[in-house]
C-alpha cells in the first residue's frame, strides 16, 4: 500500500480553494488528487435566475 508523502510542503492549493469557496454562491467544487496530492481544482458555478 502506498503511503502519502509526509514531507512538509506549501499547500498553495489550499489558499486557492478558500478563495473559490468564498466566491461561489451556487455550485460545486471538485478536488482532483493524484498520489495523495491535490493536482487540480474544478469549479462548477450555477447562475440562478429570479422568477419574473
Amino acid at each position: 500500500m502506498h503511503e502519502p508523502d509526509k514531507r512538509p510542503h506549501s499547500p498553495t492549493w489550499l489558499a486557492e480553494l478558500l478563495t473559490i469557496i468564498k466566491t461561489v454562491k451556487h455550485g460545486s467544487i471538485t478536488l482532483i488528487i493524484q498520489d495523495g496530492h491535490v493536482i487540480q481544482i474544478d469549479k462548477n458555478e450555477k447562475i440562478r435566475l429570479k422568477k419574473s
